[in-house]
């Protein structure tokens, strides 16, 4: 009997309140080695891509209702800030265009007999692309690069490859396209690279960007004829940038007596920050036939091959030149 009290006196566990499982610190460990080895394998083989895509389609609503105050504030304040300016403007530029008229009517003469004599000469007619206008929504959210947003996709037959630019100039290329939205490299970004002729004596090279801002125009000799403040044009031959659009402006040209190359540094004359429309132009169409016939597009090389070609020619120069 005495036991059996015993027995029922005896101090019983409590059950806990909460479950104790896995400390922080080791969730913390498991789900950053989990993230590390998903963005790895998305790196590698890149399956997350439709993914990515259809999360960006989803939530195009939402970044649409989180920018809308943001633009109604800011057309608000653009209504009545500008308003003086625009009638302004709008009276210079009814001034322009009637002088533009006047010389349209020579431009459209000289046009027509341009295109007469490339016919008799059978010469190629200079194809115009068509071009979709778009707006930048908002710059991107990278630090390290350099690009922007546009309110373009491929429901609007955007295509990765397409040149873009605004009224001053060139201002990137098309590098990644969403449903609604594409993003834009600007060609100062350091993984952009843009064919170029200097306007004033038909010079060609190749303008990568630095990454601040500004254009380097690598591996030219120290006696080549460029001069501070020498216009860059697009010189065409990548097939994607039409010939003849405003790249930059050299600002600076720097000579190192220990190195063969001049340093020359060029400054975008497109400038992002000032305008909020740009034109995204269309590929060219090209057939099968002439596929075959294209040169490689030179913005493929890269710096280190550029180098060593220059370096090898450099060379070649030194030996013919030596006295024998």
């Amino acid at each position: 009997m005495l036991k059996g009290v015993h027995q029922k006196l005896e101090p019983q566990q409590s059950p806990a309140f909460f479950v104790r499982g896995p400390s922080p610190f080791s969730r913390m460990v498991f789900f950053c080695a989990l993230s590390v080895s998903i963005m790895a394998a998305d790196a590698r083989f890149n399956y997350l891509s439709q993914v990515r895509q259809g999360f960006i389609a989803a939530l195009h609503p939402l970044e649409v209702l989180a920018n809308a105050p943001s633009e109604w504030t800011r057309d608000t304040k653009k209504y009545f800030s500008e308003h003086n300016r625009l009638v302004q403007e709008n009276y210079a530029l009814k001034e322009q265009a009637f002088e533009q008229q006047i010389k349209l009517q020579r431009f459209n003469t000289i046009e027509a007999e341009n295109t007469h004599l490339r016919t008799l000469l059978n010469g190629n007619i200079p194809i115009q692309p068509k071009a979709i206008l778009g707006e930048i929504s908002h710059m991107g959210r990278d630090p390290f690069t350099h690009t922007v947003v546009v309110n373009r996709g491929s429901q609007h037959n955007i295509k990765a490859g397409q040149a873009v630019v605004d009224s001053k100039g060139v201002i990137g290329q098309v590098t990644r396209v969403y449903p609604f939205t594409s993003e834009v490299t600007l060609i100062t970004d350091k993984e952009l690279s843009i064919p170029i002729q200097i306007e004033r004596n038909q010079l060609r090279a190749i303008a990568f960007g630095e990454g601040n801002n500004t254009l380097d125009i690598p591996y030219l000799p120290t006696n080549v004829d460029i001069k501070v403040g020498d216009k860059l044009v697009t010189s065409g031959i990548d097939g994607v940038y039409p010939s003849g659009l405003a790249v930059a402006i050299v600002t600076k040209i720097q000579q190192n007596p220990e190195s063969p190359f001049a340093k020359i540094v060029s400054t975008p004359v497109a400038d992002v920050s000032n305008h909020l429309q740009l034109l995204l132009l269309a590929l060219p169409d090209y057939k099968e036939d002439e596929l075959s016939k294209v040169a490689p597009i030179e913005t493929t090389a890269t710096k280190k091959e550029l180098s060593n070609k220059n370096t090898a020619l450099i060379k070649n120069k030194a030996k013919a030149n030596a006295p024998h």
